[in-house]
């Protein structure tokens, strides 16, 4: 070997051993600067509402201004497409969801995004159900009541969605499976023309999340007919679970946190921490049970690719009923 040789590899070795201190100083000092939540849906929306509340509440134990984008489109895959090529530096993080983590990957033949590989689940923040509601003049004022309606006249009766491969429409056709309903979906481009079409009796019905169909309800102009969890909401123990007229019939929803993969642990670890600290604050477990309908599931990183997996399982029969593919 060479002298010339030998003093390049030894220089080559001494800029690594000078790199690493760097890089620990540099993850030991974060965040320097604000921290960026893309949210895969456009404002006003729950999921919006959501990442915004744990943003703000974020803030105090990063020392940082949390800042929230909104990039909507394509189920939620266009938003998760750019968290998943970001910089993997803990200053861009994105909300994640039933959609983007469990339908997206069964319904579409191509995503921006591999959900188990690009991205870095970092705390679920909530678990929802769906909400099913019909017209104040739709003579049904139970599930039963309604699934005998639907037969009576089959392919009379249709529900509204926010979109074709949501978690609301998916609701709609695992109950039109399991009722043995012939019930048609009519898409809408977002939630708010549905709801002026649901009250005004032109869509018979619709499956939408709880934070959004619940104030419908206890406004008087629609009429809630039953949860789609196993069990009763704590937010509305009044209204009926639809398993409980359809055995075995459930669609929750959740919303929950994501980093780019190769993001450092030390920066998961504060962000999981940020989190976490945020979510037991009183005034969002109020929030959560009171105005939004939201159930808080345990925080962190632990269990939660199990989970996800667990959630394909449970979802799978509704994609199937569904015979959605999407591109």
């Amino acid at each position: 070997m060479t002298t010339l040789h030998r003093r390049s590899i030894l220089i080559g070795g001494a800029s690594v051993i000078l790199a690493v201190p760097a890089i620990v100083r540099a993850q030991a000092d974060w965040p320097k600067g604000p921290i960026k939540v893309i949210v895969p849906f456009p404002p006003g929306g729950s999921t919006d509402t959501t990442a915004r509340i744990v943003g703000e509440r974020m803030r105090a134990p990063l020392g940082q201004t949390v800042v929230i984008e909104n990039v909507g489109g394509a189920g939620g895959s266009i938003g998760v497409g750019r968290l998943a090529r970001a910089a993997p530096d803990g200053y861009t993080i994105g909300l994640i969801s039933v959609a983007s983590h469990t339908l997206n990957p069964m319904l579409y033949t191509k995503l921006p995004y591999d959900a188990d590989k690009d991205i870095v689940g970092i705390s679920r923040v909530a678990v929802l159900s769906n909400l099913l509601g019909v017209p104040q003049s739709l003579p049904a004022n139970n599930v039963a009541e309604l699934i005998a309606l639907c037969k009576k006249e089959p392919g009379k009766y249709s529900f509204a969605s926010s979109g074709p491969g949501t978690s609301l429409h998916l609701s709609g056709e695992l109950f039109k499976a399991m009722a043995g309903v012939d019930i048609i979906h009519v898409p809408y481009k977002g939630a708010g023309p549905a709801y002026t079409d649901l009250i005004s009796g032109t869509v018979q019905m619709m499956f939408a999340n709880m934070p959004s169909m619940l104030p419908q309800v206890r406004g008087g102009k629609v009429r809630g007919l039953g949860v789609t969890s196993a069990e009763r909401s704590k937010v509305a123990p009044d209204i009926p679970a639809i398993a409980e007229t359809i055995p075995g019939y459930v669609a929750t929803s959740w919303y929950g946190v994501g980093a780019p993969a190769g993001t450092p642990e030390p920066i998961l670890a504060r962000l999981e921490a940020a989190i976490t600290e945020a979510l037991k604050q009183p005034e969002i477990q109020k929030r959560w049970a009171d105005d939004l309908g939201l159930d808080m599931p345990p925080p962190g990183r632990q269990g939660f690719d199990q989970f996800v997996a667990e959630d394909r399982k449970l979802w799978a029969p509704a994609v199937k009923a569904s015979g959605v593919k999407l591109d």
